[in-house]
């Protein structure tokens, strides 16, 4: 067993953040996990695009307008507000003076502003077209400068440690609900430990792999959402889930995310026979429209013609060498696959990109339960409303992370640990057998499935209520599965993807009005039109 001062889960730019901000007390004891052996493998290391800063002839004021206008009316002006006013500041602390991000510059060596789809001004910091690796290494490293940080790879969270449900005080059932650590799975030895903390922070990320088509990486598959669940806390906003419309559709890779700066730089979509149609579903915007309108077009011109990917035309509206300057990464995977971007275009589909949903949070990160905090995607801020403004996630993740670590700092006189006495080990006793690869593999298949046909980018109240029937028979079977296995990471990834996939559809099915990146064909609003 473990104690701490804060408990972080998740170790992208939202949980470093947090992290580093409360590392300037020395006094100050931080354990963050993370499920991957690689601390530096997060959602952050694969957002290509860029993060926010403010351009020269920008201003917080245009930046809340444009984050308003692409959240479809969901959006939180208080949030958005935050985000614009503190933003700039915070990332020239935290990412340029302390942790050493080197963002591209111009000719004059003054900071290079990239142009995104919804965007008034260039305004997007971009480091080639590989920023989020970049931001997680310099921070992953700063992380590990920290004497009083202790970082724990190949951990996965269980559940939350909570009161009065974990404590074996009966009195404790008529206190408030809160939060005091977590259960957490040593993959390397196989066993669960205890971990408790006066605060504990969830930075788990996103929910992307509990579909078929995605541009998430292995571990996105809303763990912290569905502990958060499990806990009792309130989660909002879970029917918008925003698919990224430009995926490399190739052979071997499958899923990778061709940036949406390509549209921002010139790049325009075509029909596989070399025809325009954004002009048909965004007559203003044409090609930088925003992503939900974008992926919905792209969606409608594959089903009317039966076509299985579209085309992005780069390479005839950027010089070839800038454009390998400019998109390094995404140059260098397409000609892995056989494709010169520099002179034919890419095959892209729609694919799950980010949540704009999650756990309920105030403006500091504070969830429902006493105790407990949520920073980043795993968080629902209400900054992103019903459609996220691209590049706006890595800033929310750096401030609101930033946020949770000052307001814990100002609760230190009120949290307390409990005893260790008062949390019951875990118990595994008497299981013998091993989960079953095999099993796992194909339930998770299946949940992949329904989300990707019922419960996707086109929605209806038939699909959703037969996407609940399977999924609520298929929790009972994993339920089941899970309490008469020893646990392992796949085991504790399945669970939990489960319960977050019906969370979506229940949310979905709620929710008849279609709006942002939740499409309705039956809405009560007129949903029968596509954008």
């Amino acid at each position: 067993m473990k104690t701490t001062d804060t408990l972080i889960i998740g170790s992208g730019i939202a949980g470093a953040a947090a992290a580093l901000t409360l590392a300037k007390d020395r006094n100050r004891h931080i354990i963050l996990i993370t499920r991957d052996p690689e601390p530096r493998e997060s959602n952050t290391r694969y957002a290509q695009g860029g993060i926010i800063h403010r351009g020269p002839d920008d201003s917080a004021e245009l930046l809340v307008h444009d984050i308003l206008e692409a959240g479809a009316g969901a959006s939180l002006p208080l949030a958005a507000e935050i985000l614009a006013s503190e933003g700039p500041s915070r990332l020239e602390r935290l990412l340029i003076t302390e942790a050493g991000v080197g963002f591209d510059k111009g000719s004059r060596g003054e900071l290079a502003y990239g142009q995104e789809a919804a965007h008034s001004r260039r305004r997007i910091l971009h480091v080639g077209d590989g920023t989020g690796k970049a931001i997680a290494e310099a921070l992953i490293s700063n992380l590990r400068r920290q004497p009083n940080i202790e970082i724990i790879s190949n951990a996965t969270a269980v559940d939350l440690i909570t009161y009065p449900h974990h404590s074996r005080n009966p009195l404790d059932t008529y206190g408030p609900v809160a939060c005091y650590g977590a259960y957490v799975f040593d993959r390397n030895g196989k066993a669960i430990h205890r971990t408790l903390a006066k605060s504990t922070i969830l930075a788990t990320g996103g929910l992307g792999r509990i579909y078929r088509n995605t541009t998430n990486p292995q571990g996105a598959r809303g763990d912290g959402l569905a502990m958060a669940s499990r806990a009792g806390a309130r989660i909002i906003n879970a029917e918008y889930v925003q698919f990224h419309p430009t995926a490399l559709a190739a052979p071997g890779a499958e899923g990778f995310l061709i940036s949406e700066a390509v549209r921002g730089e010139g790049g325009m979509l075509l029909t596989p026979d070399g025809e325009p149609f954004m002009h048909k579903y965004s007559p203003e915007w044409k090609d930088l429209a925003p992503r939900d309108v974008v992926a919905r077009a792209i969606h409608a011109e594959m089903e009317a013609h039966g076509y299985s990917y579209v085309l992005l035309d780069i390479g005839t509206h950027m010089d070839a060498d800038a454009l390998r300057k400019r998109f390094p990464n995404i140059h260098a995977e397409c000609l892995r696959v056989g494709i010169d971007i520099t002179r034919e275009p890419i095959p892209v589909v729609p694919a799950a990109h980010y949540s704009c949903g999650g756990i309920a949070v105030n403006e500091w990160g504070e969830t429902s339960i006493s105790n407990l905090y949520a920073v980043g995607e795993v968080a629902c801020t209400g900054l992103h409303g019903a459609n996220r403004l691209a590049s706006t996630s890595l800033l929310e993740g750096l401030v609101f992370g930033c946020r949770a670590a000052e307001h814990i700092v100002g609760q230190d006189n009120i949290s307390s640990l409990p005893q260790p006495n008062d949390i019951p080990a875990w118990d595994e006793s008497g299981l013998t057998q091993d989960s079953d690869p095999a099993l796992i593999q194909g339930d998770m298949q299946t949940i992949q499935n329904i989300m990707w046909h019922y419960v996707g980018l086109i929605r209806s109240g038939d699909r959703l209520s037969r996407a609940i029937r399977e999924l609520r028979h298929l929790q009972n079977e994993i339920e089941t599965f899970y309490r008469t296995v020893k646990l392992s990471d796949g085991l504790i990834g399945l669970r939990n993807a489960v319960e977050v996939a019906l969370i979506i559809a229940q949310a979905a099915r709620h929710n008849r009005q279609s709006r942002g990146c939740h499409y309705r064909v039956d809405s009560v609003d007129g949903g029968d039109r596509l954008l």
